[in-house]
């Protein structure tokens, strides 16, 4: 039950009003003492997608909603924060840095 709750923590920490999402700042959101839980999600946790799927259409769904997901790049000019690199980004609508 603990690993669930760090997870939904860190899916909260994701989802909400930090200025920078760093691990470090996504912890300290969520309470952690460590980003530990959160790195483990993004990089070790196993996906399925068609769970994922079922689990939110059960906890959100009605028979008249639409869940939209907006793959967003943000525009970055340098190439030190994790995850950056030349892509194509909707929002410029060109190859940047994002």
């Amino acid at each position: 039950m603990e690993a669930r709750r760090r997870m939904r923590d860190d899916v909260r920490g994701l989802l909400g009003p930090v200025g920078r999402n760093n691990s470090w700042q996504l912890a300290e959101y969520a309470g952690h003492a460590t980003p530990h839980s959160l790195q483990h999600l993004l990089s070790r946790s196993r996906w399925d997608a068609d769970g994922l799927q079922t689990h939110v259409a059960d906890q959100l769904g009605h028979a008249d909603s639409v869940l939209i997901l907006d793959d967003t790049g943000f525009v970055k000019k340098c190439t030190a924060s994790a995850g950056v690199q030349r892509q194509y980004s909707g929002t410029t609508g060109r190859t940047e840095n994002c």
